[in-house]
């Protein structure tokens, strides 16, 4: 049985691979794991059926044979695991590059979209402005640290692994913000990644599905 996951109907991310199902997608190209895309829309992500994959009504979910996952980062951690190509053989390796997975989503991703989200909900409010420079300042801050650990490095920890791909994801989630552009070696970085053909064919399976939904 081939698994299945869950991806917006409608993205809101206008098809730039923004959305969280895009981690699992190019995971699934990663390892060279077809899957099955089944489309939800907002309302149908609040519904019961939704609910009993994912408690808080989000995407992605991940379901095969008797298993149900949600959350990107354990769909990942368990496709991982599970197939070669994600994580290093080596006991000490395979710890680290799972480090970086948590690092990506626990230490790197929670300023990143506070301060994108404070940009689509509190613009227009009294406290908008003088938020601002401190939400850019804790970026640039975590910016600063990745950066100089990756220093001239291809990837993270050795070859590239589940821990790049989260940390990419998140990355990219300052598009037009030149926060990452200020350090060449982390737009470098994303550039690598995103020029892997499992990435390529990843974004482009999540784009035809914006484009039919916009057409």
């Amino acid at each position: 049985m081939r698994p299945t996951i869950t991806a917006f109907e409608r993205s809101p991310d206008l098809g730039r691979g923004l959305a969280r199902d895009m981690r699992v997608r190019w995971a699934m190209e990663e390892i060279g794991q077809p899957c099955d895309v089944r489309l939800v829309s907002f309302e149908q992500m609040k519904q019961p059926a939704h609910l009993a994959l994912h408690p808080f009504g989000q995407i992605p979910t991940y379901e095969e044979d008797n298993l149900a996952l949600f959350e990107s980062g354990a769909i990942i951690l368990h496709l991982a695991q599970k197939h070669p190509g994600l994580l290093p053989v080596d006991a000490d390796a395979r710890a680290r590059a799972i480090a970086w997975m948590f690092a990506a989503l626990n230490t790197m991703e929670p300023p990143i979209v506070e301060y994108g989200m404070s940009k689509v909900v509190e613009r227009g409010q009294p406290w908008f402005e003088a938020r601002q420079p401190m939400l850019e300042d804790r970026v640039r801050t975590r910016l600063g640290q990745l950066s100089a650990r990756l220093g001239t490095a291809d990837w993270l920890d050795g070859d590239f692994s589940a821990g790049d791909l989260l940390m990419v994801t998140v990355l990219r989630r300052l598009p037009g913000s030149g926060l990452v552009e200020e350090h060449p070696n982390l737009a470098a970085y994303v550039t690598r990644a995103e020029a892997r053909p499992a990435y390529q064919r990843a974004f482009a399976a999540q784009l035809a599905v914006f484009n039919r939904a916009a057409g």
